[in-house]
């Protein structure tokens, strides 16, 4: 594996560009992003699009359409939502995510998606932070709402109010030139939450023109990168809330007019009825849902022949693990796609999945998307490094995002003058122009894909009375691919234990983010500008 090392002297003359393996593609990103991932629907309106896996309500590409154009309508009507507004979707995977995003998107207003399962904490910051008008979310999660603003409009789709004269109305829907919007491509369009390569959780703008880039690197063109078609079920058992769904389950499947089986959660008898049941051909998933499949006997009771694609992200998959899934799932083709939310999300993506399939190398994260160049650069110097020499990988192109909401200082830490998004994971591009991850710059923790902002949860460690310092490090798990731990400094005079601590963490946050093992120490290495050294404390995790 290659290692970090001080660049040749020809490698600081000579800058080492890489891109895609498959040609650029024509994108009509001017387009708004609703209507270009509804472009094809009117050809197959009658085709199912989304099917709540729990309940069997099936929409079709026709009724979705004319859904989310009249809930757009209704939250025009009655809570006068205009182009700007942030609304938040405070929603579990259901129909209504769907008509919901796309409703919001169709007023040229923006979606900030968030965990249900956060504290009301966690839901608060967001929605202050992002200033938003609306939060559409279910009756379970109101109380989390609280705090809010009593000006915020709480809209629940499971007591929906009653229209008002008008509301349903012709005159009242998209397409009547009263109501008709003009959507900018440089429109934010979503508002996901990511902690970057550093500090707390900040707002992502990825606008229309971004959001289509993105889809139709993957999807467009005539050898698409991921090859779907409207005969494909795709399952959706990802988060909607997280990037990797919203964009590479929801709205590419869209897009290419493919059926959507909607799951809330993942269960694995679940999982594989519905499977079985809806003979789903595509199926996203995250390491630990591969590992589940690969180690759990109860997957040869069912049929997963229909499976012809298994796409996973969110964190690496080793090879040990990708050989054990595929043994269960011998005629699937299984690979890697990496990406970062702010990178709109793809940066790479696997050529197995293609049209006119490339060979793949195990770990492998495939190569560079199309219509985006990528590099390598030493992280002390900044030099471009050529072929197999590792260092932190850099993406340009029209899909990275617009910026940090409200943070031009942390926008210009990620973005450089030249327009280089660096993502802070270290890794190499082989000299077949495959993107390898070797390890990690960024500070970010990944628990089973989710983000955990060790500068989130070290501020609540410190908000503790007896706790005068701390630190948050990942720990290497199978399972979860990494776990939060903690270094703390106890105050002078106090005492706590380990158990009081974890709870007064697990107290204020969602469940990735509570802390797995305390460490007692004396003190918390630091650098002279009181940078945290986290080298330093992941050896003593080595030697624990």
């Amino acid at each position: 594996m290659p290692h970090l090392r001080n660049p040749s002297p020809e490698s600081q003359t000579r800058e080492y560009l890489y891109r895609s393996k498959l040609p650029d593609i024509a994108i009509a990103n001017d387009t708004p992003l609703v209507d270009y991932v509804l472009e094809r629907a009117a050809r197959f309106s009658a085709r199912p699009c989304v099917i709540d896996g729990k309940s069997g309500t099936t929409l079709t590409y026709g009724q979705v359409a004319v859904q989310s154009a009249r809930l757009s309508a209704s939250l025009a009507a009655r809570h006068g939502l205009r182009r700007g507004d942030v609304v938040m979707l405070l929603l579990p995977n259901c129909i209504e995510f769907v008509l919901a995003f796309l409703g919001i998107l169709r007023r040229g207003a923006v979606a900030t998606t968030a965990n249900p399962f956060y504290t009301a904490r966690e839901v608060c910051e967001q929605a202050r932070a992002c200033n938003a008008r609306i939060v559409i979310t279910l009756s379970p999660y109101v109380p989390k709402l609280a705090e809010l603003d009593p000006d915020v409009v709480i809209f629940t789709i499971d007591a929906p109010p009653p229209p008002q004269d008008g509301e349903n109305s012709r005159q009242d829907g998209e397409n009547s030139p009263r109501r008709k919007l003009v959507v900018q491509p440089d429109d934010v369009a979503a508002l996901p939450y990511s902690s970057g390569t550093t500090g707390l959780p900040k707002g992502v703008m990825l606008t229309h023109r971004g959001l289509v880039t993105s889809i139709a690197q993957q999807v467009d063109g005539a050898n698409p990168n991921i090859y779907w078609t409207p005969d494909d079920v795709v399952l959706c058992v990802l988060p909607l809330f997280h990037i990797y769904c919203m964009n590479s389950v929801f709205l590419c499947s869209l897009r290419v007019g493919a059926t959507i089986l909607i799951m809330p959660k993942f269960e694995i008898a679940e999982l594989l009825e519905l499977i079985q049941r809806h003979r789903v051909t595509i199926a996203p998933f995250v390491p630990p849902i591969v590992l589940a499949i690969a180690k759990n006997p109860i997957v040869d009771k069912y049929d997963l022949s229909s499976v012809r694609m298994v796409l996973s992200g969110a964190a690496p998959l080793g090879k040990e693990l990708e050989d054990a899934f595929r043994a269960r799932l011998p005629l699937a083709v299984l690979g890697q796609g990496y990406g970062m939310t702010e990178a709109g999300p793809v940066i790479a993506m696997n050529l197995a999945f293609a049209k006119e399939v490339f060979p793949v190398k195990p770990g492998s994260c495939g190569t560079i998307v199309r219509n985006a160049t990528a590099k390598v650069v030493d992280p002390e110097t900044g030099v471009s490094l050529p072929h197999n020499q590792a260092g932190e990988i850099c993406i340009k192109g029209a899909q990275i995002m617009k910026g940090y909401l409200n943070d031009p200082e942390a926008t210009a830490l990620t973005i450089d003058k030249e327009g280089w998004l660096h993502t802070g994971d270290v890794g190499y591009i082989d000299d077949n122009d495959e993107v390898f991850l070797v390890d990690r710059v960024k500070e970010i923790i990944k628990f089973k894909g989710f983000q955990v902002a060790p500068a989130e949860v070290e501020a609540i460690l410190t908000s503790h009375p007896c706790v005068a310092d701390a630190a948050v490090i990942p720990k290497k798990d199978e399972t979860a691919g990494e776990l939060p731990v903690a270094f703390v400094v106890i105050a002078n005079g106090f005492k706590v234990s380990e158990e009081e601590l974890k709870l007064f963490v697990s107290q204020q946050v969602v469940f990735y983010k509570k802390i797995h093992k305390v460490y007692f120490v004396d003190s918390i290495p630091k650098s002279p500008a009181g940078k945290i050294l986290r080298k330093d404390l992941r050896s003593k995790l080595e030697l624990n």
